[in-house]
């Protein structure tokens, strides 16, 4: 064996050791996320491992902003009424209370849940911002570089120790206990075979940033003035306060980093060349190594970021971004919030964003939309042959590869639940809750609706792209627009108080019963099953066979299989004639058919040959 055969065997054991494929070219995206069950955790709502470590008052007020927790504050029981009134909330409008409002979930009740989470079939996970933060959703960093301190263990020492370091120099960082634990998530999370990814907004921080604090103290003579757009200072002759700054979309509480090198017209929902602050850059790219390899190692870091509202940076930083998270680890994947061109009649162009250079993916709310007009019943209905264009319209503008790595996102922390979004006519997002549309539906929908649903999600689950679930959906959740698609998540173990089903209407008060739906989650694990054991639903192509009037027939294929995919949404029952002589497989009943396929309104099949 020679001296070079030598090397390349250690170079590629140095990869392996790491967890890392080196065949992954920098300009595509892993294979991983091709075949990724997606399932995107909120931290603070999804389970609480325990209450020692909840918040309190201190813990979430944010003093610049005036916004100081109430008196007689207190951390909400999980099993009470979204729409209820607790102690301190008590003649205080329901929308005043939501920014106080904490569950107290964290990342022990994460890793407490990883097993109910692989019984579902998932494989990858999406975390909601963890960065310490006073927020709910923690997109208002106090820190980048730690998780949020009631998140973990011991919030007190974990405060103390981050008190210790100079959050500048990343030599003085320390690991506190909510760092530890979540560097423990990661290790289960690939002891299950599974991948985790972080959500990071790099636009903007928190007023109680550790580098804003020191801009309102310091002013203009502050080391960090240039790390966000400021647009005057105070002046200490005047008696008034002449301090302005940008807010990401004029939010007072997100002050934005500075925009540098930018070259082209700058504008919401559009691409430009751009860049951001290059101190800020360089703290970024720090936290970016952080979590990436922990104390140097790869493979115990996390797998990829998801960038939030990730059109308000330029394209310059985005690529200095690829290459440095591509260079501590090649498999690593990136997927970027883009969103609406023109709200919300128009969605962003992704062909910017997914030429190999910038990001592997997009939460492609692209996909869902069309499909929602097609498999609900709303305001604004598709027949079949207007979906197949619309889908094949957004396909047609992406790489090849880049189609099958999509985030094929329904549901968010940012949108209604699916069925609430099913059972409303609205425009979709548009008045999307009953503060502004006093008729918009929020208890629980109808029979129809689920039947709609569960055709949507067969839809989903054998489309082109990787499946994304929003946490509860399968548990049967709903909730209108934000906040409410933020509820504490229905656990089965957990009883629950009645929902008030007219929540902000006029009237005697009506209510559901609420619970986990134990229908609704084998409805979906059935389908992540089917789609797991069958690659050709994640690698194989396209061909839609049938798109007239509201029936829809597609096959996903490649040289050796074939899964033919039926949709009856007519008034009428229809037969499907089957290839003569063949026997096929159902693979929503595990049955045997041939012949005729049979399907009354509402009614959907998978099939493949026996």
């Amino acid at each position: 064996m020679n001296k070079t055969t030598i090397m390349l065997i250690c170079l590629f054991a140095a990869f392996a050791s790491e967890g890392q494929n080196p065949a992954t070219p920098f300009d595509k995206a892993p294979e991983w996320s091709k075949s990724a069950i997606w399932y995107q955790i909120f931290p603070e709502r999804f389970r609480n491992g325990g209450s020692r470590n909840n918040p309190r008052p201190q813990d979430i007020s944010i003093p610049p902003m005036g916004q100081i927790a109430p008196e007689g504050w207190a951390v909400n029981q999980w099993t009470e009424d979204w729409y209820g009134q607790q102690g301190w909330e008590l003649n205080r409008s329901f929308n005043d209370n939501m920014y106080y409002r904490r569950y107290g979930g964290d990342l022990q009740g994460v890793l407490d849940k990883l097993d109910y989470l692989q019984n579902l079939g998932v494989t990858a996970l999406f975390m909601n911002p963890l960065n310490d933060a006073p927020s709910a959703h923690k997109y208002d960093a106090r820190n980048y570089h730690h998780i949020d301190v009631n998140f973990g263990p011991d919030p007190d020492g974990d405060i103390k120790l981050i008190a210790t370091e100079n959050p500048a120099d990343p030599a003085t960082w320390k690991w506190t206990a909510a760092d530890k634990l979540f560097l423990k998530l990661v290790r289960e999370v690939h002891r299950r075979g599974m991948r985790l990814i972080m959500d990071y907004s790099w636009n903007h921080t928190g007023v109680m940033f550790w580098a804003w604090q020191h801009v309102l103290k310091n002013q203009s003579q502050s080391a960090y003035k240039d790390w966000y757009e400021i647009r005057s200072f105070d002046d200490a002759n005047n008696p008034g306060n002449e301090f302005a700054y940008t807010g990401w979309v004029g939010v007072a509480s997100l002050p934005e980093i500075r925009k540098v090198d930018i070259t082209t017209h700058r504008q919401n929902g559009q691409p430009y060349e751009g860049n951001i602050n290059e101190g800020a850059k360089k703290h970024i790219f720090a936290v970016t190594q952080r979590w990436l390899a922990p104390n140097g190692k790869a493979a115990d870091g996390i797998d990829g970021f998801r960038l939030d509202v990730a059109d308000q940076i330029g394209l310059g930083f985005w690529r200095d971004f690829r290459k440095k998270v591509r260079s501590i680890k090649p498999d690593a994947y990136l997927v970027g919030e883009i969103w609406w061109d023109n709200w919300p009649d128009k969605l962003m162009d992704a062909t910017p964003y997914t030429q190999g250079d910038v990001f592997d993916a997009v939460m492609f709310y692209h996909a869902y939309r069309p499909a929602r007009y097609f498999f609900a019943k709303t305001d604004f209905p598709l027949d079949a042959a207007q979906l197949r264009n619309e889908l094949e319209h957004e396909w047609s503008r992406l790489p090849e590869d880049k189609r099958y790595a999509m985030m094929n996102v329904s549901s968010t922390h940012d949108t209604p639940r699916l069925l609430t979004d099913f059972y409303n006519a609205n425009k979709y997002k548009f008045q999307a809750n009953p503060r502004e549309n006093p008729y918009y539906r929020t208890g629980k929908p109808d029979e129809e609706t689920y039947k709609r649903l569960r055709l949507y999600l067969v839809h989903l689950f054998t489309s082109i792209g990787a499946p994304q679930i929003w946490n509860g959906e399968e548990m049967g959740m709903w909730g209108a627009d934000d906040p409410d698609p933020r509820k504490p998540l229905w656990w089965a173990d957990y009883q629950f108080a009645d929902e008030t089903r007219n929540n902000l209407q006029p009237g005697d008060k009506q209510y559901d019963q609420v619970g986990f739906n134990q229908q609704q989650f084998d409805w979906y694990k059935k389908l992540i099953a089917i789609r797991k054991d069958n690659q050709v639903l994640v690698n194989g192509k396209i061909e839609f066979i049938v798109a007239e009037g509201h029936t829809l027939v597609y096959r996903r294929y490649d040289e050796l299989n074939e899964v033919l995919v039926f949709f009856n949404l007519e008034e009428g029952a229809i037969n499907f004639p089957l290839r003569e002589g063949t026997v096929y497989k159902t693979l929503l009943n595990d049955s045997a058919i041939s012949g005729m396929l049979h399907l009354e309104p509402l009614e959907a099949a998978i099939l493949m040959k026996r």
